[in-house]
């Protein structure tokens, strides 16, 4: 059987010549593929075979074509799959916020604590007082936490310098972070995460700097891949989260919002009128809200994290997402102040335990709606022929053993890239 006449149940095998530059043999494959007749897309007797970083088969040993291989990895038994995708994070930052924590240990919210000059702003300061080199080390460092658990593609968000020069700074960073380490990190633009202490009392002002210099600034260096903007009470109105849409959207770029995380501003129903890629946190979220996501195709992350560190009590309506069809996904929001957390195997427990998310919804929410909350679908996310050769491979006995364990890596190891 041919490359081009090999097809194993809906994977087919990229045309061209029949060899490869590695393949992994002995394999249980979770290839997370939509639709597929097994739980996990699983696959018993697997194989997968790479070229050029990309998939050229997954599926079934026995259903594969010849391929010669340069190298083949005996799994053992091993499973594979995708790598790991944290598509919401604020990784570069200057300092902490341990105080704080002591804070609400005290009886302080986290809103009491933004309105008196904490939380996000406390970060802005020692963000903007850090060297690019300062905030490189820092975020290094957690990002090999998250590499070191099987994460292949990252998502960094801005939204700590508030200003310009501070912005750019993040977003610099963030995409020195992808030269330089054996990951894909995907930026995003969070200009509108807070009003800063300078424009204190006037939002709009501000709004009006971030959908105009700043987001000229930033498109102008290619540095975001998104804009994203934090549309709640204690940040930007509906009004002025439409603005910055708008501007971002003249620029090409596509939308992301934090919404319905404290309170229903109908966040997430206009990012849905806009196109956006994804609607996160979203505790607060109702039915008209959901509909709006369902219609527009956008990805529901949900941040189990931050709900856990804030010990806040209204969940995110995951029922309503089942029954409207929107995909959920996860990740760790890595931050210092609502969730400084870069376990994503301990988001898959999180996401089980506190939300009643089952183990294949949990791990499909870092994998392949995770890659759809990035507008990456077709590029990552699955197992199948024609993406990037991301992958996984974990001693477990069954998938589901990922979301089952606490404090536990089983990864074994990671390939990004077919590297």
């Amino acid at each position: 059987m041919t490359g081009s006449q090999a097809k194993s149940r809906g994977r087919d095998v990229a045309a061209g010549p029949s060899d490869c530059d590695i393949s992994w043999i002995n394999a249980r494959l979770a290839t997370m593929a939509a639709g597929a007749d097994q739980p996990y897309g699983a696959v018993e007797d697997g194989l997968i075979a790479a070229r050029d970083g990309r998939i050229l088969y997954a599926g079934p040993r026995c259903e594969a074509p010849a391929l010669a291989a340069r190298k083949t990895v005996d799994c053992a038994g091993r499973w594979i799959t995708p790598g790991l995708i944290d598509c919401h994070t604020h990784l570069v930052y200057g300092g902490d916020r341990a105080h704080e924590f002591e804070l609400r240990l005290q009886g302080a919210s986290y809103e009491e604590i933004a309105r008196a000059g904490g939380g996000i702003l406390s970060t802005v300061k020692a963000t903007r007082a850090a060297s690019e080199d300062e905030l490189f080390a820092s975020a290094d460092r957690r990002l090999s936490a998250l590499i070191a658990e099987g994460v292949t593609t990252v998502e960094i968000k801005s939204g700590y310098g508030l200003e310009q020069e501070a912005e750019l700074k993040q977003l610099r960073v963030a995409r020195r972070l992808g030269h330089e380490r054996p990951v894909t990190v995907r930026t995003s633009f969070l200009g509108a995460h807070a009003v800063p202490p300078e424009f204190k009392g006037r939002s709009g002002d501000y709004t009006n700097l971030v959908a105009g210099p700043m987001l000229d600034a930033v498109a102008a260096d290619k540095l975001a891949d998104a804009v994203d903007v934090f549309c709640e009470g204690i940040a930007f109105s509906p009004e002025e989260t439409a603005q910055v849409f708008a501007a971002a959207k003249a620029k090409g770029l596509p939308v992301k919002i934090h919404a319905e995380q404290l309170s229903n501003l109908g966040g997430a129903k206009l990012a849905a009128e806009h196109g956006a890629l994804s609607a996160d946190h979203l505790e607060y979220l109702d039915e008209s809200g959901v509909v709006a996501m369902a219609k527009a195709g956008t990805v529901a992350v949900i941040l189990p994290g931050a709900f856990y560190f804030l010990r806040e009590t209204q969940k995110p309506p995951v029922e309503l997402l089942r029954k409207h069809g929107v995909p959920i996904a996860l990740a760790t929001d890595a931050n210092p102040g609502s969730s400084p957390l870069t376990s994503p195997l301990l988001v898959l427990n999180m996401a089980c335990t506190l939300f009643r998310l089952t183990p294949e919804e949990a791990l499909a929410g870092l994998t392949r709606n995770a890659a759809q909350a990035l507008g990456l679908q077709d590029q990552i996310g699955t197992l199948e022929a024609g993406k990037a050769c991301d992958l996984a491979i974990w001693a477990i006995e069954r998938p589901a053993e990922l979301a089952y364990r606490i404090g536990f890596n089983p990864l074994h190891s990671r390939i990004w890239n077919g590297q």
